[in-house]
């Protein structure tokens, strides 16, 4: 950038800085203001970074900010504001732009702030600055962790990230072309801080317990000085070579030397030693030009070898999304002198430093309290020195932190999660590859120094490594591993270095397993299966007997029963279910279900026994017979049951509370959806036949083009791997494919080819093997162009089956060539188009409409289309959806908030959620946030007795049988509607209203029950609490809950509220086991875990159980009569009347309606007919009622407990008297609560 063209304001700022005379720098009295200006210049920089290109353009930091933290370090806020903007001028390019721009216009500005960055990396490479930031560091190091302010800290961690962002900027290829040995920058920048001591401060900071907190500075600057060096190289550097070493170099010349000479004498005979000014033509027979003649060629002949039919033809561009990833890994050999301090360094750290660092900071990664993509360092620094300390003197118990079971899970879950995002976040798939590939080394680091405990002389470390060993084999994830990533490796995402290490890993593995296997008679390991949810099946319905059926099935049963002498069955006889989440009262009509089926199934004894233990758990009412009824009364009611029509849950009627039910019984089989575990023997062999597949020959092969550039080691890896699957599953089919041969073809016409003496052998077997095949089959050469799975190599192998043979199915569908043809079409044009599911959008293209897709997903695996079925599975709803944004976290909270009140929790959110995701990953969110602390809460709210729920009689119709009348809400309504034909529309409307509000109304009235069911079992913990002396703790508790209730009422929130206990007594009440019983009783949880300190009122408690709750607790029953008055006052207030007109006109409709059943209630009560059970609810549920002095009628909100709780009677006579006489709003409102209730 041109210097003129630097902003006149920013030119006079740095001129105000100072001035460079000599060595000496002058700095101006406005130097400190003037460097706060620049750094508020660079706040407000635009997207260019113009401001920084200035600033880089004009050498702000080499000729004025250098000098000033030289010659000026004692003034301490300029120092400070100094070191401040050199962190901000020094950050990463990356970091300015988010990404590197596509754009060229920003790729340029992209590329002259990485020049800047080079030229400051080569001022800092200065040992009076790395002097000053030593010294500077020690001094606050110095003091003691009370003595340090918020600025000392401040000042540590600008100075371990202005080191960090300095090691940081990446070489410049153009301007540093050192060979190795030589110095680089980088190497000058490393002996500047050996020199100046900021190593032994790092090291220092790394094993000191007080500074815990810079543990993820310290990694990051560790693994930015040893880039580009390889442990190896290190741990031998000052070493004399060994004789070993020598004869190694020594043979590896030799195959280079041998190499040479074989070329250059092949190029001699290829052509002879006079040149020929006159190459001549020839006619290459059998060889077919464009036309129907032979191709002539017109080159020399030495050159015939090399001719293709492509030669002069432009090369094909290949596209972007298809070219293979790019190895971005340099490793060079620095200057001896800093190789010497970075061995030092190596040492040093590794007995001092490696196990506490390596600690902390996985701490860290486990509790989330590091940035994003920090745990590469972990593995960076696992991989990296745990195969210095391999290579230089083995020592296991410096590295013990990281050897364990807990570390290769670590990896596995990392090395899991990276290959998930490569699949979701395409745009970053190669940056989610390269961290894959650092837990891959990690990995492959663990199982080299596990390999090399085995062989130490030490006992105790050989069975330390047996324990590993065996562990590592146990479990299913482990051997596992390295199949899944070869099966799904992609050589567009991820480089050769990738598949190199991969299959070195796996060669090091499957030694180590082989020689594990062998040293025993049986090895038992963990096998997983995956249970597949089948789609649930509707239930057949309940088959009707004929009324002839039920009375010969009842002849023969009355018989038995008078045979045995009416002996009932009683072992294991139990007629409800103690476990189901159904109320023990509504499990009645379910007993009679039992009863009748036992019946039908003539089991007189059974059926007999479950009537008498149905009248032990139901008495009331005789419902199933009185205590002293007579057998042949039980014959009677035996036989009313067997013919009644009762209710069964499995009717096929399309009822939506069915559909709900069913909905919840997929969802808890989505989460109970588990992986089968067990434990069997382990076949080696068997092991190595999984490795038998195309998918997994195909990126040996793709790394075996590369036999030339590999190390021996490599190539012996692919060798050795190829060998087990032709030589020892004899599968040598596998490798009988086109490309295949044109390798080893190369192979072995290299002029090098003895130094592949291994390589060489294989190809040679491999081809014998074939032309013997091809010697009986006839179609071997035509089977070369597709690659094979098990199956067609033996058919290859073997001979063909026909049709109908091997257990092939005769009416199988058959595909002619058209439509095989039609089909690899469509799949070429649209499998690149990045549809989620390319066999729903092949089906409606194929000709042949009829076509399943089963059907296809079937051909297309045969035609070598795709590897496995499981390519093609069909994608469920929301598994795309990986990872959660904030916005939906927020949303989540939101809905959950909402609809937490609802029977139907977790089906509100999943209707309202904006991004579909499946039910068990919202459950697992839910969880996850804390909105919830067991799934179980999400569960849907079963309702039992609703009108018109199966085909047959409802219970209570079926116990007017046994004499007990009974009205419902339904027969009213239809009197209603007899009596009153012409406004059946306006009647219909009104229950449709009443409905909704006496569902509200039940709901409100369940919470008020449970809560006075809770106080009225407390009264007796809360005396014997008293009488403990814990009245004062008990108030405490009451304040707490009742102030959590006015939050809840003044916010409209609901959270977790923690109890805090700030004196001595309260806190030795917390601990007492009688305190946590209440404490239970009320509802407060406990501690979920170790992170928890205290008890927490839940979020899912409302305002009115927390109020009742409180009343509970106060040691004299006046306060519970007067808190309840006051709820009651609360409730009917004139404000709440006003909100809207829509609640008066509700409210009015649901009073004339009420007060018309009124009076006809009252006109049956007088009429003598009804029994003590007639005296029931709206809703059904039974409650204790009775004449009341002076002709007036009392409900109560919980009729349960009314004997209980009588301060809870309202009395609503004089309400219904004020209606005619234009009762205020207050009333008004107070009178519709209570006929609401009575609804309920």
């Amino acid at each position: 950038m041109d210097l003129y063209m630097m902003n006149c304001e920013l030119l006079a700022t740095c001129s105000a800085l100072g001035y460079l005379e000599g060595d000496t720098y002058h700095r101006e009295p406005d130097c400190l203001e003037s460097v706060k200006d620049l750094i508020r210049y660079l706040r407000h920089e635009d997207d260019t970074r113009d401001i920084r290109q200035q600033l880089g353009a004009g050498q702000i930091l080499q000729n004025d900010l250098l000098p000033i933290i030289i010659q000026h370090g004692h003034d301490k806020p300029l120092f400070d504001a100094c070191i401040r903007l050199m962190v901000n001028l020094t950050q990463p390019a990356i970091l300015c732009f988010g990404k590197v721009p596509d754009d060229p216009t920003f790729r340029h500005h992209f590329l002259q702030v990485v020049s800047y960055l080079h030229a400051y990396k080569e001022a800092f490479a200065n040992e009076k600055v790395f002097g000053i930031l030593s010294e500077k560091l020690y001094n606050l190091l110095q003091l003691d962790w009370e003595q340090r302010q918020d600025e000392d800290n401040l000042l540590i961690e600008r100075i371990l990230l202005l080191v960090r962002n300095v090691l940081h900027v990446p070489a410049d290829p153009y301007e540093e072309k050192n060979v190795d040995d030589d110095a680089s920058v980088h190497d000058k920048l490393l002996w500047a801080i050996h020199m100046s001591g900021m190593d032994d401060l790092l090291k220092f900071l790394a094993s000191a317990q007080s500074e815990q907190q810079w543990s993820m500075h310290v990694l990051e600057v560790i693994s930015l000085m040893f880039r580009d060096q390889t442990p190896e190289v290190l741990a031998s550097a000052g070493h004399a070579r060994s004789s070993q070493e020598k004869q190694k170099d020594a043979a590896e010349l030799e195959a280079l030397r041998a190499k040479e000479q074989a070329e250059k004498r092949s190029r001699i005979m290829q052509r002879g030693t006079r040149h020929s000014r006159f190459r001549g033509s020839y006619v290459v027979q059998g060889v077919k030009s464009i036309g129907e003649k032979d191709v002539i060629f017109h080159q020399g002949l030495h050159n015939l070898k090399n001719y293709s039919h492509d030669s002069g033809k432009a090369v094909r561009r290949v596209p972007k999304r298809k070219l293979m990833a790019q190895d971005l890994e340099s490793q060079r050999r620095s200057a001896l002198n800093v190789r010497l301090f970075l061995r030092e360094f190596c040492i040093d750290f590794l007995e001092n430093c490696y196990n506490h660092l390596m600690y902390l900071v996985k701490e860290r990664l486990i509790r989330e309290q590091v940035q994003k993509h920090d745990e590469t360092y972990y593995l960076w620094a696992l991989s990296f020195f745990m195969a210095f300390n391999r290579s230089h003197s083995f020592l296991p118990d410096l590295v013990s932190e990281t050897l364990s079971i807990g570390t290769f899970h670590f990896i596995e879950k990392n090395i899991t999660n990276y290959y998930e995002m490569m699949l979701t976040d395409r745009k970053e798939a190669t940056s989610w590859s390269r961290r894959m590939h650092l837990a891959l080394k990690a990995y492959q680091e663990l199982l080299l120094t596990v390999n090399e405990m085995d062989r130490s002389k030490d006992e105790n470390i050989r069975q330390s490594a047996t324990v590993i060993k065996s562990n590592i084999f146990y479990l299913m994830e482990y051997r596992e591993i390295f199949l899944t990533l070869l099966r799904k490796f992609d050589e567009r995402t991820q480089p050769r270095s990738f598949l190199r290490d991969l299959v070195e890993s796996t060669h090091l593995f499957l030694r180590m397993l082989e020689r594990f296997c062998k040293g025993r008679n049986s090895l038992v390991v963990q096998k997983k299966r995956v249970k597949r949810r089948k789609r649930s099946q509707k239930k057949q319905p309940h088959q009707e007997n004929t009324p002839e059926a039920l009375e010969e099935t009842w002849q023969i049963v009355s018989q038995d029963l008078r045979e045995s002498g009416f002996k009932a069955a009683t072992e294991g006889v139990v007629p409800f279910d103690a476990a189901s989440e159904i109320p023990l009262e509504e499990q009645r009509t379910e007993a009679m279900v039992r009863i009748q089926d036992s019946l039908i199934a003539r089991l007189g004894p059974e059926a007999l026994g479950l009537l008498h233990a149905a009248r032990e758990v139901w008495p009331d009412g005789n419902v199933f017979g009185s205590p002293d009824v007579e057998p042949e009364e039980e014959l009677d009611l035996l036989r009313q049951i067997l013919f009644a029509n009762l209710p069964r849950a499995s009717s096929g009627e399309p009822v939506m509370e069915e559909e709900d039910d069913n909905d919840m019984e997929q969802e808890e089989e989505e989460e109970l959806e588990s992986v089968q575990v067990s434990e069997t023997d382990f076949n080696f062999l068997d092991f190595i036949k999984r490795f038998a597949s195309p998918t997994i020959v195909r990126p040996y092969l793709l790394l075996l083009r590369t036999y030339s550039q590999n190390t021996p080691h490599t190539n012996h890896c692919i060798a050795r791997m190829l060998h087990r699957l032709a030589v020892d599953l004899k599968m040598e089919g596998l490798l009988y494919q086109l490309s295949v041969f044109c390798l080893f073809n190369k192979i072995l016409g290299d002029p090098a080819a003895a130094a592949y003496k291994e390589l060489v052998t294989f190809a040679k077997f491999v081809l014998s093997r074939f032309f013997a095949v091809a010697a009986k089959n006839s179609k071997a050469y035509v089977e070369l162009l597709f690659w094979k799975n098990v199956g067609a190599v033996r058919e290859m192998t073997e001979g063909y089956s026909k049709e109908g043979e091997d257990g092939l199915k005769k009416n199988k569908a058959t595909w002619t060539e058209e439509e095989e043809e039609e089909l690899r079409q469509l799949y070429e044009e649209h499998k690149d188009s990045g549809v989620p599911d390319i066999v729903e959008t092949l089906l409606p293209l194929l000709s042949n409409t009829n076509r399943t897709r089963r059907q296809v997903v079937a051909q297309m695996v045969s035609m070598g289309l795709v590897d496995s079925a499981k390519d093609l599975k069909k994608e469920k709803k929301g598994t795309r959806i990986v990872l959660w944004t904030e916005e939906q976290e927020m949303e989540l909270q939101m809905l959950f908030e909402e609809h937490q009140n609802s029977d139907d929790v977790l089906g509100n959110i999943m209707k309202r959620l904006t991004a579909k995701r499946s039910r068990a990953r919202v459950v697992d969110k839910i969880l996850s946030l804390g909105l919830v602390s067991d799934r179980k809460e999400l569960y849907k709210k079963r309702r039992r007795n609703v009108p018109g729920k199966s085909a047959g009689m409802t219970e209570d119709e079926f116990f007017d049988l046994s004499g007990a009348p009974w009205e419902g809400e339904l027969e009213r309504d239809e009197e209603e509607d007899e009596d009153d034909e012409g406004e059946e529309d306006d009647r219909e409307e009104e229950r449709k209203k009443e409905r909704e509000a006496m569902a509200a109304q039940k709901k409100k009235k369940q919470r008020r029950q449970s809560a006075g069911e809770k106080n009225i079992n407390l009264d007796h913990l809360v005396r014997s609490l008293q009488q403990e002396g814990l009245s004062g703790p008990l108030l405490w508790l009451q304040n707490c809950i009742n102030r959590a209730a006015d939050d809840r009422e003044d916010d409209g929130t609901s959270y977790a509220v923690p109890l805090v206990p700030l004196t001595e007594e309260n806190e030795d009440a917390m601990d007492k086991q009688s305190f946590q019983k209440l404490l239970r009783k009320v509802g407060i949880r406990a501690p979920a875990d170790e992170q928890e300190s205290f008890w927490r009122i839940p979020a899912t408690i409302s305002v009115y159980q927390l109020r009742a709750l409180a009343s509970s607790l106060c040691p004299s029953g006046e306060s519970k009569e007067s808190g309840l008055e006051e709820d009651v006052e609360k409730d009917s207030t004139p404000e709440q009347m006003d909100e809207s007109s829509s609640h008066e006109q509700r409210a009015e409709a649901l009073r004339a309606l009420l007060l018309a059943r009124k009076r006809k209630q009252q006109s049956t009560d007088t009429s003598g007919s009804s029994t003590a059970e007639d005296k029931t609810s709206f809703d059904g549920q039974s409650g204790e009622g009775g004449a009341r002095p002076g002709g007036k009628r009392s409900r109560f909100i919980d009729s349960d407990d009314e004997k209980d709780d009588p301060q809870l009677k309202i009395d609503v006579t004089d309400e219904f008297d004020a209606d005619e006489n234009s009762a205020p709003a207050k009333r008004r409102r107070h009178r519709v609560l209570s006929d609401d209730e009575e609804g309920d």
